[in-house]
């Protein structure tokens, strides 16, 4: 299969995952050119009203930690299947409350050449402790543009689906 989109991998996603693993909300697929995350939504565990933030952490870790061990073989099963329909290498997350915690996922390369503004730019990040190299502190910067610019970024991904999708009617389509 060659469509590879978000609402393709995803509408395939909502059939495939059993229905309780969506009790709460459908799956969601972000696609790139290497990878499919899958975020599933799990129900928070009761925690007193009254509890602490380390208490509140340590029950989420929990849950988290139990969903993941309790669905390996069926979402390493789903994998494969789906790594092999789309082919992507496919990662899982859970959201629980406003948590969200990605299990094992690429970290893909990403060569660029920096002239020295830039360059000091990451090197001001990595003395201030804020990343431990000029890659760590290169993907903070990529994070924090990503934050603060959604909506561009999402009416930016619009638009080049729609020039694709343009394309793919041209003359020279077939």
């Amino acid at each position: 299969m060659t469509n590879t989109d978000d609402g393709a991998v995803g509408a395939w996603m909502s059939g495939r995952i059993p229905a309780e693993w969506q009790a709460i909300a459908p799956p969601e697929a972000v696609v790139d050119r290497e990878e499919i995350v899958v975020t599933l939504t799990i129900s928070e565990p009761a925690i007193p009203d009254d509890a602490d933030d380390p208490t509140r952490a340590e029950a989420l870790a929990g849950r988290i930690a139990g969903f993941r061990e309790d669905t390996r073989e069926r979402r390493m099963a789903i994998a494969r299947e789906t790594e092999h329909r789309f082919g992507r290498k496919v990662a899982w997350a859970v959201r629980i409350g406003d948590r969200i915690e990605l299990f094992t996922h690429l970290a893909a390369p990403a060569m660029t050449r920096l002239r020295q503004p830039e360059r000091r730019v990451l090197d001001t990040l990595v003395a201030a402790g804020v990343a431990r190299s000029r890659a760590d502190a290169l993907a903070w910067c990529v994070r924090l543009v990503g934050r603060n610019t959604d909506t561009w970024l999402a009416e930016l991904r619009s638009a080049v689906a729609d020039v694709e999708r343009l394309r793919a009617q041209g003359p020279d389509a077939a």
